[in-house]
C-alpha cells in the first residue's frame, strides 16, 4: 500500500507574507488537503495565520512525516484520541519568544461535527470520525486551539496542548426560535469538548526519549447516545512512552543512523461513560511497539516493526509485522 504521497506548494510574496499548502494523496484513490493558510508576520514574533490548519495537540499531529517517527505506522493513541490527522479552518496567531525560550499558538476553528442526518462520533474512535477536514465544513459554534512549547532546557522541548469548544450539528440549519422540539433534538446532537495534552521529547548522543499524555472530556453525551443511538464516552485518556539509541552513534565515517525503538502506548476511549451506556472494555487498549528504524539519510527512512496489541476484552495479545520506507524532501 502506497499509505500516503504528499505533495507541498507555496509561495512567498515577500518577507513577511506567504502561502503554504499540502495536497495528500491516500492510498493511491484518496485525495485531501491537508494544509492551506496564509501566514502573515505583523511584528517581532507575532504572526498571522489564516485557513486550513493542523490543529496544534501533542506532537505526531503537527510533526507526521514519515521521517520524524519510528514505527511504520504512528501512534495509534494519535489515531484515536487527538486524532491525527487533525485539521480545521481558522485564524489566529503564532509565534516564538526567544528570550524565554517560547513558541505559542492560538487559534479560533471550526469544531468536529457530531451530526449530519445521524450521529457521527462514536465510542470506538471518540472523535475521530467528526473531523471536518474543510470539505464544505459547517460551523455552529467556534473552538479554541492552543500550545505553547517551552526548549529553554537543553537537549529537552516540552509541549503543553489545550482544546474547548462545541461540536456542530446540521439540525441548526432553518430553526427558529418557536421550534422548541427542533431545539431541544438540536442540543441534544452537539457535545461538549475539552481536551488537554503534555508532552515532551529529549535527543542527545544517539538516545532519543519521547512521551505524550492526552485527556479529553466530552460533555452531553447522555442526551447524544439517547437521540443518536451511539455510544461515545465521556472522558478518553491515553499516553506512550518511547526509547530509541542510535546504535552508529559513535561509528566512524558513518552517514547513516539505526535506531532500536520501542514504545509503549495505552489508550481508552471509553475511560468514562454517562448513564446509560456502558463502558466497553475492547476500548480499553494496550499496545507494545518494536522494531528499527534506518536512516540512510535524514531524508530516508527505512522501517520494520512488530506490534503486540491487547485490550481488556480479550485474554491473548494479538501480533502484526510492519514494514515500509518513508521519504520527506
Amino acid at each position: 500500500d502506497v499509505h500516503r504521497i504528499v505533495l507541498f506548494a507555496g509561495y512567498k510574496f515577500n518577507d513577511k507574507t506567504s502561502f503554504i499548502s499540502e495536497i495528500e494523496f491516500e492510498h493511491v484513490k484518496e485525495v485531501y488537503i491537508e494544509q492551506a493558510f496564509v501566514q502573515h508576520k505583523l511584528s517581532r514574533g507575532l504572526d498571522l495565520k489564516a485557513g486550513l490548519i493542523l490543529i496544534p495537540m501533542g506532537i505526531i499531529n503537527e510533526y507526521h512525516e514519515p521521517t520524524t517517527f519510528h514505527g511504520v505506522e504512528r501512534p495509534n493513541l494519535d489515531k484515536n484520541i487527538v486524532p491525527t490527522t487533525w485539521r480545521e479552518i481558522g485564524v489566529g496567531f503564532n509565534g516564538n519568544i526567544p528570550e524565554v525560550n517560547l513558541k505559542y499558538q492560538a487559534y479560533v476553528v471550526n469544531g468536529f461535527k457530531s451530526y449530519d442526518d445521524g450521529g457521527i462520533l462514536k465510542g470506538s474512535n471518540g472523535l475521530r470520525s467528526g473531523r471536518q477536514k474543510a470539505a464544505e465544513s459547517i460551523i455552529s459554534y467556534p473552538n479554541f486551539s492552543g500550545k505553547i512549547d517551552y526548549y529553554g532546557l537543553k537537549n529537552t522541548k516540552l509541549g503543553l496542548s489545550g482544546y474547548g469548544g462545541k461540536s456542530q450539528s446540521t439540525l441548526f440549519d432553518g430553526l427558529e426560535d418557536s421550534d422548541m422540539l427542533g431545539q431541544l433534538q438540536a442540543d441534544s446532537s452537539v457535545v461538549d469538548v475539552a481536551m488537554i495534552g503534555i508532552d515532551g521529547r529529549y535527543r542527545h548522543n544517539g538516545l532519543e526519549i519521547t512521551g505524550q499524555y492526552i485527556h479529553s472530556w466530552i460533555g452531553n453525551t447522555a442526551q447524544y447516545n439517547a437521540f443518536t443511538g451511539k455510544d461515545l464516552g465521556s472522558e478518553m485518556t491515553g499516553f506512550y512512552i518511547e526509547a530509541a539509541y542510535n546504535i552508529l552513534q559513535n561509528s566512524i565515517n558513518c552517514e547513516s543512523e539505526l535506531f532500536p525503538f520501542v514504545r509503549f502506548e495505552q489508550y481508552n476511549t471509553h475511560s468514562a461513560t454517562e448513564q446509560g451506556t456502558d463502558q466497553d472494555p475492547s476500548f480499553d487498549r494496550t499496545e507494545l511497539t518494536t522494531g528499527l528504524t534506518w536512516k540512510v539519510h535524514p531524508g530516508v527512512s527505512l522501517k520494520a516493526d512488530i506490534q503486540f496489541f491487547n485490550n481488556e476484552a480479550i485474554e491473548k495479545a494479538t501480533k502484526q509485522l510492519n514494514a515500509g520506507f518513508g521519504v520527506w524532501f
